[in-house]
Formats: C-alpha cells, sequence, structure tokens
C-alpha cells in the first residue's frame, strides 16, 4: 500500500516541478515567436458582440499573450512518463520497476489519446496564431471541424474499448452495470464531445487550470479504489502538470491554454472517465465544466426560442459573474472551491456505489 501511495504522488510532485522547470524555456519561444492571436476573430462567447462583454473582455490582453500554454501541461506529464521509464531501464530493480506506470491495459490508452489530441490541438493553435484561411477568420468552420477530429479520436479509442477491452457496459451508481452493446461506440463519442464543450472554462485568467486539477485528483483517488494504480498515477500527474500551469496562468496569465491544452486534458478526462467505469460519476466530479457549457446551452436555446432574450447576461457562466459586478478573481476563487468540493462529493459517491 505504501509503496503505491508513493507511485501515485512522486510522479505528480515530479511532474509539477518539471513544469515549473521548463516554463521559462517555453516561454521565450512563444514570446520569440509571438504564439498569440494577432486581430480578433471569433471566441467560443456566444455573447461577443454585446455590450456585456465588450466591457469585461481583455482583448488587448488577449492579442499579446501566447495561447500555446497547454504545452506546458502535455509535455510535463511526457517528460515525467520518460524520466521514470529511462530511470527503470538504465537502474532496473524492484523500486524503479514500480513507480514506472506505462502499462497496455491501465495507461496505453489514455497516454496515446492525450498524445494524439494535444498535437492535433495543437496545429488548431498554431492556424489561429497565424490567422491564416478560412479556417482561422471563419467561426463556424473552425466549430465543425473541431467536432469532425473529436468524433475521429472518439472512434479511435471507442473501438479500442469495444474490440480490444471487450468494454460494452457502464457503471449505473447504486444500480449495477448497463450493456449497452454496439450503442457503447456512439455514447463514449457522445460523453467525448460534452467533455470537450466544457472547455468553454478557460476563459479566465487561473480558472481552468483551477477547477481541472482536483477533478484529475479525484480521479486517480476512484482509479486507486479500483487498484488501477497505473492509471491512478497517470492521473495524479496530469493533476501535478496542470498545478504548474496554474503557477503561470494566475493574474495577469503569463499564457493561456489554448486548445492544445482543453482538447487534450478534456479527451483525456473522458477516456479516464471510461476506463475507471464511472463515466456517469463525471458529472459529479466535473460539475463545474457541466455547469460552463449547460448555461451556454441554454443561453443558446433562449435566444433561439424566445426572441433572442437571454438567461444570462452573458454566457458562459463565469463571465456571467463578472458582468454582474463580480472581480475576476473572486469568480475564478469561488470555481475552485466548487471544484474541490464536487471532486469530493464525486468520489466519495463512487466510493460507496
Amino acid at each position: 500500500m505504501t509503496i503505491d501511495v508513493v507511485k501515485v504522488f512522486l510522479p505528480a510532485i515530479l511532474a509539477f516541478f518539471i513544469g515549473i522547470g521548463i516554463t521559462p524555456i517555453l516561454s521565450h519561444y512563444f514570446f520569440k515567436y509571438k504564439l498569440w492571436k494577432k486581430s480578433s476573430r471569433s471566441t467560443n462567447n456566444i455573447d461577443v458582440i454585446s455590450e456585456d462583454f465588450k466591457k469585461i473582455h481583455n482583448e488587448e490582453g488577449e492579442l499579446g499573450t501566447p495561447r500555446v500554454g497547454g504545452m506546458l501541461i502535455w509535455l510535463s506529464a511526457l517528460l515525467t512518463i520518460s524520466a521514470l521509464f529511462i530511470l527503470f531501464v538504465l537502474f532496473p530493480n524492484s523500486i524503479t520497476g514500480k513507480l514506472e506506470f506505462v502499462s497496455r491495459n491501465q495507461t496505453l490508452i489514455p497516454i496515446v489519446a492525450f498524445i494524439l489530441a494535444a498535437l492535433i490541438g495543437l496545429v488548431d493553435d498554431l492556424l489561429q496564431v497565424s490567422g491564416r484561411g478560412v479556417y482561422a477568420r471563419d467561426g463556424e468552420v473552425f466549430r465543425w471541424i473541431k467536432i469532425g477530429t473529436l468524433i475521429v479520436i472518439g472512434l479511435f479509442v471507442s473501438f479500442w474499448f469495444y474490440f480490444k477491452l471487450d468494454m460494452h457496459s457502464i457503471h449505473i451508481p447504486f444500480g449495477g452495470e448497463l450493456n449497452l452493446g454496439i450503442l457503447f461506440i456512439p455514447f463514449f463519442i457522445l460523453v467525448m464531445l460534452a467533455v470537450f464543450s466544457s472547455s468553454v472554462i478557460d476563459g479566465i485568467d487561473g480558472l481552468s487550470g483551477g477547477v481541472l486539477a482536483p477533478i484529475f485528483l479525484a480521479y486517480a483517488g476512484i482509479a486507486f479504489s479500483n487498484n488501477q494504480i497505473d492509471l491512478a498515477a497517470f492521473s495524479a500527474v496530469i493533476a501535478g502538470a496542470t498545478l504548474a500551469f496554474l503557477w503561470f496562468n494566475i493574474p495577469p496569465a503569463r499564457f493561456y491554454m489554448g486548445e492544445t491544452g482543453m482538447l487534450s486534458l478534456t479527451v483525456v478526462l473522458a477516456v479516464i472517465a471510461f476506463m475507471t467505469n464511472s463515466v456517469l460519476i463525471l458529472p459529479i466530479v466535473a460539475m463545474p465544466l457541466v455547469l460552463t457549457s449547460l448555461s451556454v446551452i441554454l443561453q443558446m436555446l433562449s435566444r433561439k426560442f424566445r426572441n433572442n432574450k437571454r438567461i444570462f447576461k452573458i454566457a458562459p457562466l463565469h463571465h456571467h459573474f463578472e458582468a454582474i459586478g463580480w472581480p475576476k478573481y473572486k469568480v475564478t476563487m469561488r470555481f475552485w472551491v466548487l471544484s474541490i468540493v464536487f471532486a469530493l462529493v464525486g468520489m466519495v459517491l463512487y466510493l460507496i456505489s
């Protein structure tokens, strides 16, 4: 038990300090190559043209701040994984073997999905930075290409789950298993799309990192309770890397997470939820993400079917609170508190179900 706890927390701590250590190097190149948007384009905010949004939106800061900061997260995680693997290769013994956590049955698919989504997100960010082509200028094209990309990733991963791992059911808390059969594949894709829809939470300095880190720590606990120690270690590593990102993303942000961060984190979060057979607990663990995504959906429906009337001053939800007068730091910290509380609630519900 003791070595298992060390296996989970030591890599997470290592990922945090690696992230802190590589940031000066990354920042140098982010600013050297001016990896930020050069002009205002569409945003994820559906109320972008409203006066309320213009009052709170810091366009000047956005246009001068690198948007590929999510690289810090996945590079820190991958460097941690590589360092522990190399340590085991150079000094093979029971301790280094225990610390190394890449395994075919637990972490291979999450790691591959994580890397794939990160690289696709990075291409997305670089296209936005360059501002070239219809993809960068047309918000509708931008949105559908991302959805199509997610569907392709979802198909790849869900096929692996269904045909290689023989997974075709989901756990219903306090209710046993529900066999979905072949419907497991479209259900997986829908969950992945739903989780990614919450990426609009990356809208205030420090918000996304402070919300996502407790979510991944909760899943580290859930995986640990399932005796999926390798998966728990990987989840904790992502949390540690995300905290390193948060260190530099608190106001004033040195860089934004961008698609390379949000796409990789949301995709791997969905994969981990299925790996731990806790996908129906995910909405509770990730409640701030759910509320953020739901606020956008409700705003869109209200404007469509209620003669352009809005439920919120601005959607997503965090911008609504800004519009009614909450300072950014208050919105951010209260979201952090909610994330910690719901992560604990979800983890407890999973343990007793």
